[in-house]
């Protein structure tokens, strides 16, 4: 899978790789079969191949008996990896699971501002790495009028990043060059390149 993205022009250099944690502790607790020095190699081993690889992932924040330190390294992965985005939770108990069953003694408010510091985190690193972006021409797949601009066109990019630009619905379904001018936390806008 790693060669295949260093090597394949169809994949995308993105990849959506679920952690749910960066404590090893709570990844146990979870029965998770990976530790975080693991998910880190994988991850190195991609970027080593591929520098400019997006990477998103999944957090729950909030297990049962999730510590201050565990979720500080939830906190510390986030900044080792740098993540594009992420889809944070807050736990909630699933019927037919072990940890349904299980004693919390962590207070709901407080997992609210675990979840709350998660997400500024996310936004952090959202902003920088789309920055980054700005002045790029990326090859953008259009795949319909922008849902909250109906004077847009948004498709996304090989990183799998969401940009908005000006055009014609004829484009729709099609690969278009877009240069981008300007990078919001979830999304880029920029000016469709005339095709030659």
């Amino acid at each position: 899978t790693i060669r295949a993205f260093a090597e394949c022009d169809s994949v995308m250099e993105h990849l959506h790789l679920p952690v749910q944690s960066g404590s090893n502790a709570v990844l146990k607790r979870m029965n998770r079969h990976y530790t975080i020095e693991h998910y880190i190699g994988v991850i190195e081993r991609l970027k080593a191949l591929v520098p400019d690889l997006a990477v998103t992932t999944d957090i729950i924040v909030g297990f049962p008996d999730e510590s201050e330190a565990d979720f500080q390294a939830t906190l510390d992965l986030y900044d080792i990896i740098g993540y594009d985005g992420a889809f944070t939770f807050i736990y909630s108990k699933r019927d037919g699971t072990p940890a349904a069953n299980w004693a919390d003694a962590t207070p709901a408010s407080e997992k609210k501002r675990r979840f709350d510091r998660l997400v500024e985190a996310t936004k952090v690193h959202a902003n920088a790495n789309n920055a980054a972006y700005v002045g790029q021409v990326v090859e953008v797949l259009v795949d319909g009028v922008s849902r909250t601009n109906d004077s847009m066109l948004s498709g996304y990019d090989r990183h799998n990043k969401l940009v908005n630009f000006a055009g014609d619905a004829m484009m729709i379904g099609e690969l278009v060059h877009v240069k981008i001018t300007e990078a919001k936390t979830w999304f880029l806008l920029g000016e469709q390149l005339d095709e030659q």
